[in-house]
């Protein structure tokens, strides 16, 4: 039928549900498998981990405070990191940073600190979890200086014939600084100078060095300035002489001591001159040394005396020490009261003798010191009942002596009732 106008009127179509269910099961199945592959992506998108970063990172040194030093080794450190898989994948060595925080309170006492490593990432994505190790030891020291004398030190002897004369050095006086601690360790500054072969003067430019009280080398501290001039005349031995150091004492020490021993630094000089004065020299001898009532050791700086036409080649000093000691002797305390120590209430005792001879021994100023009556002697009565008995006589004296003799040892005590 034709409808009327220009339009054809079309039957409405039937939906084919049959060909909607065919391969149902198949078509669930893929839009399962779809759904499931969503959400795995959505999951993963959203998933940090936290993983180690390959490779371990350089601690570096931070900024230090004007006026200190860093000393310690600040090695390297392992990382662990926290973000998406996908972030975590795009991070490389040059995003990492590793330094350590310091207490500047502790760098004022110097004393060893365990300093803080910190980690930087330069992603905004991925963080820094932490840091193994977690600190480092390091020490915050304040730098210091001080003037020090420089010594000339000969690294071989001077060549066959020949001594070393006088060093001089230039400048001879050098600035050593560096951290707090070491520095107070130095004890000399030497600069070490070698012969060669032949006998001709020497005139070298060598470092400064800086010891310990061992003579070791002390890393880390600078001198200034750092070369030093050394000039060392080279003299034939024909016009030296080694000679022992005489000391010369003057007084006497106070009364009951003596001295028991001298000793010279050093013990022997070498001297230069003419072969003619040089035949005849035996010793060189100090100036005097008062001792006039010594009483203890005593250590004195004193001169050289040198004759005429004598020079020494280093040294134009000595240090003499002089050791005195108490002289021993004995004292006799002849009549020492024996006392009865113990007697109850109600008894009374005779002792016979009632008098006993002490002889004491000790150094001789301690024993002159004593008074008239500084030894004690008893007898031990207690619980003793009246009768007569044979004692031992226990006797005391002070500090600083020592008994030599008691006679008797033993007295007679009889013990009566009152």
């Amino acid at each position: 039928m034709r409808g009327p106008g220009p339009f054809r009127a079309v039957a409405p179509r039937r939906l084919n549900w049959r060909g909607v269910g065919q391969d149902l099961p198949l078509k669930l199945v893929a839009l399962a498998v779809a759904l499931m592959l969503w959400v795995t992506v959505a999951q993963a998108a959203g998933r940090e981990d936290t993983v180690e970063f390959d490779g371990r990172i350089a601690v570096e040194r931070p900024e230090i405070p004007d006026g200190y030093l860093l000393r310690g080794q600040l090695g390297d450190t392992a990382v662990r990191l926290r973000g998406t898989p996908a972030a975590l994948s795009r991070v490389a060595r040059e995003d990492l940073r590793a330094t350590i925080e310091l207490s500047v309170a502790a760098a004022g006492r110097g004393e060893p600190q365990e300093a803080r490593v910190l980690v930087t990432v330069a992603r905004e994505d991925v963080k820094v979890v932490a840091a193994e190790p977690a600190t480092v030891s390091v020490r915050l020291e304040r730098i210091v200086s001080r003037t020090l004398a420089v010594q000339a030190r000969f690294a071989n002897d001077a060549p066959s014939g020949f001594v070393p004369g006088d060093a001089v050095v230039s400048p001879a006086e050098v600035v050593v600084s560096g951290p707090e601690s070491l520095v107070a360790m130095v004890t000399a500054v030497y600069a070490t100078v070698r012969f060669g072969d032949v006998g001709i003067d020497l005139a070298q430019a060598v470092q400064a060095t800086a010891v310990d009280k061992a003579g070791a080398t002390l890393e880390g501290v600078k001198t200034e300035p750092g070369a030093i001039q050394v000039r060392v005349p080279l003299l034939p031995t024909s016009t030296t002489r080694t000679v022992p150091v005489l000391f010369v004492l003057r007084g006497a020490v106070a009364p009951g001591y003596w001295v028991s021993r001298v000793t010279t630094d050093p013990v022997a000089v070498t001297v230069r001159g003419q072969p003619g004065v040089l035949g005849g020299l035996e010793r060189i001898e100090t100036a005097p040394i008062d001792v006039v009532g010594l009483t203890a050791p005593r250590s004195s700086r004193v001169p050289l005396v040198l004759p005429a036409g004598v020079a020494p080649l280093e040294r134009t000093e000595a240090t003499v020490t002089v050791t005195v000691v108490a002289l021993a002797g004995t004292r006799p305390f002849p009549l020492v009261a024996v006392q009865a120590l113990g007697l109850a209430a109600n008894q009374a005792a005779d002792v016979d003798p009632g008098t006993i001879e002490v002889l004491l021994a000790g150094p001789v100023p301690t024993l002159n010191a004593l008074g008239a009556d500084p030894v004690n002697a008893a007898v031990d009565a207690s619980g003793r009942s009246p009768g007569t008995y044979e004692l031992d006589v226990d006797v005391r004296v002070p500090q600083g002596v020592t008994i030599q003799s008691v006679q008797p040892e033993r007295v007679r005590v009889t013990i009566t009732s009152r």
